[in-house]
């Protein structure tokens, strides 16, 4: 049982959780377009993050716990062929007064601006009530140097619904790309904090879904110009990503492009990368009763979550 799962080389070892996560940057030759600035995989994967143990912002019902903690508990764990797993406590009885169920928020020593950033992930805690997972990345003093939301849904949710917050004076058109367009205003100080967001066109792109199909990659592409981000099934992944040279301009037409009226470079820089996954909170618990498939589960997300542990094994 698995919840974020990473593998390496993009080889035949599907049916774990993480596996890579490569950063490129622009190539010093002519030869490709981007070359490897880091590799995150395998036993020191998470020696390139710190693990987050402060309150969650998003006011989730979670404890998340330091690297020890995590390590001690088996939340988490280097697995076979360079993949790792990211998980949850899935056997506590929780009292609704607890601070939350054990979780793990890990955030990226190193920042970036720009690049080419791929993820093959082959399973996520998505699709089970309750969650609330995400890969993103954000910079200092948010939402001033921005927040990139690659990968994120809560409760049944079947489609990854992609998203920026910035500061103020940012929209984008929601051309260009396959996904469709709820959002676009970015402004993380408008609407209740919605941002400038599309859900993507691929069924197998988030939760259960997505695990069924044995993952597949995310692949961000952050210029001056423009962020867009791709997904691929497992049965889908572009030979020049699993040869190691990744060629977005191959690609085809992203799941989301963030191009419009603004200036990227103003609105985003120094990100980190954050694997977490809560409960509840400002979205999956608020929108608790009017998912189908969760609100008569319980009368509210924390009930749920508390009385439930093994709901959230495969989280």
């Amino acid at each position: 049982m698995t919840s974020w799962i990473m593998t390496p080389s993009f080889s035949k070892f599907r049916h774990i959780v993480l596996s890579i996560l490569l950063i490129l940057g622009p190539s010093t030759t002519a030869a490709s377009i981007y070359s490897l600035d880091t590799k995150l995989a395998g036993l020191s994967f998470f020696d390139n993050f710190n693990f987050i143990t402060g309150p969650d912002p998003t006011h989730g019902f979670v404890d998340y716990v330091s690297a020890a903690k995590a390590a001690t508990l088996g939340l988490v764990a280097p697995l076979p062929n360079g993949a790792v797993y990211i998980g949850v406590d899935h056997w506590t009885t929780l009292s609704t007064s607890a601070t939350g169920r054990k979780s793990v928020r890990i955030s990226s020593k190193k920042s970036w601006t720009h690049g080419l950033f791929i993820a093959d992930i082959a399973h996520m805690p998505g699709g089970i009530c309750g969650t609330w997972p995400a890969f993103w990345s954000f910079g200092p003093d948010w939402p001033n140097s921005g927040e990139i939301d690659v990968l994120e849904g809560v409760n049944s949710n079947h489609d990854n619904q992609m998203t920026l917050h910035t500061s103020s004076n940012c929209t984008i058109a929601g051309t260009g790309q396959t996904g469709t367009l709820l959002t676009e205003n970015c402004d993380a100080n408008v609407n209740y904090n919605a941002g400038c967001s599309s859900t993507s066109s691929t069924s197998s792109s988030y939760g259960a879904p997505f695990n069924a199909n044995l993952g597949g990659v995310y692949a961000t592409e952050w210029t001056a110009q423009y962020i867009k981000i791709w997904f691929f099934p497992r049965s889908s992944i572009p030979l020049d990503i699993s040869l190691g040279l990744p060629d977005p301009e191959s690609w085809g037409t992203p799941q989301a492009n963030f191009q419009g009226s603004c200036d990227i470079d103003r609105h985003f820089k120094d990100h980190n990368l954050v694997f977490d996954t809560t409960f509840c909170g400002d979205w999956a618990g608020n929108v608790w009763r009017q998912d189908e498939g969760c609100g008569g589960k319980a009368e509210t997300c924390v009930d749920y979550v508390a009385g439930n542990p093994g709901a959230f094994v495969d989280a």
